[in-house]
């Protein structure tokens, strides 16, 4: 999944294969496609024995962890091997962050709410941290929760200062200004396959032998061991857009050891999908995004002045690319960063009248606004070419990729001609994994019977971009028992906990009483944006959610 201009845990442990089998019943066989192997099982019941009794030790957060962190706010790290397989090989720590239980009822002053246990959450990616997650149980939407629950950030393996990964230089991550072609030239395409193989160069380069082992599997049993390590028997969970993916994965590896879980704008996880045709399908489902936003934008033109259809706002949009294309805004901002600061708008609604605003000011003669948003920022380059390196690693090491080039040439170029907007930019994105040196993962088939896993409740966006609707359903048929609550006609990616009561008051029901709604269930789509400028709407609860990096 292309990365947006980066940003929604009683009963007894099990200590055997059998009990961390895929459900159904039958222990994982070792080389069976896409089932973890016998060795890596036995891994992770060392791995998890281990972190049951050593616990986390939490104390003041690092600046390096969580900068200017509250009292509140505790870290600490769970150590987990790096190849589960060899568990008592190399470790790793992961870094943790917790605040407690408030037992407040934010309704009833008197009432002293009784604990639940912990909610872990993992905002998505690969590549993003959820540090900052348990910050929001101070948002009005997440009180409630916050006085049954520990919150529960961390950062995966790979991530922060957790094992990091690196492709490159930090210091020359940020190319700007750059290009961002929608029917790019042969020379063209001749520069950026060059360009994926010296990024594939680079992360084995930087990152060593220990490559291979950043994988989704690795995340969900890494995912084992953090509850063990919390104290909880089962595990309460909480994944969006990509952490859906490993969610599932922990599911079917260890249904036993779940308790609730909500999936928030989930992948689609069958195989066939993981990950090469799960990136087309967003392109194309980014397309019908961007249609939705012109015709906001045209519905708007009183305000913006960027064209009353949306045709005459994609002329505008297109006059904007030619205008930066040869001269960049503040020397920085130029087609490939205009791009990339509208996607985020195909991610959340809520950033639609700040990138309308910027568009709009620039054509007529301000380019303020948009390099405030569109410029990068050399202190963010650590995060930001960490967040890619990760992104790539898991995602090439979880499946097999084409490795010929007429094949993304041919699938890219078919697709752009009904859906330019992402294509060809998704497609750069992800070739590094063309020319991967590291061996692949065989995607695991994720599926459940009835009665094998807890209910699980799946969110779903109808119109999300970055986790195409199809995929909700797909996770739905697949996971027995599960529960779907689609917000028809709307967009954003990560509905849980935000502005939507209807879908709230089903994500509150299931945590606090584990009571789930019919297996489909629909509510009416938030408000549409107010059409006006400054700070986007929702942002305290988006970078919480998302880490206060962006999410994937």
């Amino acid at each position: 999944m292309r990365a947006a201009a980066l940003y929604s845990a009683a009963g007894s442990l099990l200590l055997t294969t059998l009990a961390a089998a895929p459900a159904g019943g039958t222990p994982a066989v070792p080389g069976a496609p896409g089932v973890p192997g016998a060795a890596e099982l036995r891994g992770t019941a060392v791995a998890v024995a281990r972190a049951r009794a050593a616990g986390i030790h939490f104390g003041a957060c690092s600046a390096a962890d969580v900068p200017e962190a509250p009292s509140g706010l505790r870290c600490g790290t769970v150590t987990v091997p790096l190849d589960y397989a060899h568990p008592n090989g190399k470790q790793i720590r992961l870094t943790v962050s917790r605040t407690q239980a408030t037992h407040k009822d934010p309704h009833n002053s008197k009432r002293k709410v009784p604990r639940q246990g912990a909610l872990v959450y993992n905002p998505g990616g690969p590549g993003a941290s959820s540090m900052y997650f348990p910050l929001i149980g101070v948002v009005p939407e997440w009180q409630r929760i916050a006085a049954a629950y520990d919150l529960v950030g961390y950062a995966p393996r790979g991530v922060g200062r957790s094992a990091p990964v690196s492709c490159e230089d930090p210091k020359r991550f940020f190319k700007a200004p750059t290009a961002s072609p929608t029917h790019p030239s042969e020379a063209y395409k001749r520069q950026r396959i060059a360009q994926a193989k010296a990024y594939a160069r680079g992360c084995a380069q930087r990152s060593g032998s220990g490559l291979r082992h950043y994988t989704s599997l690795n995340n969900a049993r890494d995912l084992d061991v953090l509850r063990a390590a919390l104290g909880e028997d089962r595990l309460t969970f909480m994944g969006a857009s990509y952490g859906t993916y490993f969610g599932a994965l922990y599911a079917a590896m260890f249904p036993s050891h779940v308790r609730r879980m909500v999936l928030d704008s989930a992948v689609n996880p069958d195989p066939e999908k993981i990950w090469y045709r799960t990136n087309l399908d967003q392109s194309a489902a980014f397309e019908e995004r961007w249609a939705d936003f012109r015709d906001w934008i045209a519905r708007h033109d009183d305000v913006y002045r960027l064209g009353a259809t949306p045709q005459q706002v994609q002329r505008s949009y297109d006059t904007a690319r030619e205008r930066l294309a040869g001269k960049a805004a503040g020397g920085k901002v130029g087609p490939g960063q205009l791009q990339n600061t509208f996607l985020t708008a195909g991610y959340y609604d809520d950033f639609w009248p700040s990138r309308a605003e910027a568009l709009s000011a620039y054509l007529h003669g301000d380019p303020k606004p948009l390099i405030r948003l569109a410029a990068p920022s050399a202190g963010t380059a650590a995060e930001a070419e960490n967040g890619k390196a990760v992104y790539t690693a898991v995602e090439c090491n979880d499946a097999a990729w084409p490795t010929d080039w007429k094949v993304w040439d041919r699938d890219n170029t078919r697709l752009a001609r009904v859906a330019p907007f992402e294509t060809w930019d998704n497609a750069w994105m992800n070739l590094p994994c063309a020319y991967w040196p590291a061996p692949r993962q065989q995607p695991m088939d994720v599926r459940t019977g009835p009665g094998e896993l807890p209910p699980v409740l799946i969110l779903a966006a109808e119109r999300d971009a970055a986790a195409p609707y199809a995929g909700s359903v797909e996770m739905n048929r697949r996971l027995a028992g599960s529960a779907l609550v689609t917000e028809r006609d709307a967009g954003t990616h990560g509905i849980g906990g935000g502005p939507n009561r209807c879908v709230n008051a089903h994500f509150e029901a299931y945590l606090l009483e584990g009571r789930l709604p019919a297996r489909h269930t629909s509510c009416a789509p938030r408000p549409e944006p107010v059409a006006a400028g400054g700070r986007d709407a929702g942002s305290s609860r988006r970078d919480a959610l998302k880490g206060k990096a962006d999410g994937r």
